[in-house]
């Protein structure tokens, strides 16, 4: 769970300051978010073979997994459009529920 947190917390940083058009025109960054990604979808991964409660606890962990999968053995077709997506549509949230879930264990 803390790997989970510190690899959302990695991309916010990583994109504090940037925009779509940002992200787009940088591979590294795309290379370094999509390395974190990668990082929170093996840890959900794992986490749900430990302990399934606790990953059912966290909205989307079936997609994190997934897009996990994508990342891992889809590189030819990975959208950068898509992983801005991600980021602006669900890292805060993720970050949120693990936060609580941390502080109450």
């Amino acid at each position: 769970m803390f790997d989970i947190k510190a690899a959302a917390e990695r991309v916010q940083r990583f994109v504090a300051t940037k925009t779509e058009a940002d992200y787009m025109a940088d591979e590294l960054l795309q290379s370094a978010v999509e390395r974190q990604f990668e990082i929170i979808g093996e840890a959900m991964s794992q986490l749900h073979k430990t302990d399934s409660d606790m990953a059912e606890g966290i909205t989307d962990y079936r997609k994190m997994i997934a897009f996990r999968n994508v990342l891992i053995h889809g590189y030819a077709t990975i959208d950068p459009l898509i992983v801005w997506g991600v980021i602006e549509s669900n890292l805060a949230s993720l970050i949120e529920q693990v936060t609580v879930i941390l502080e109450s264990a």
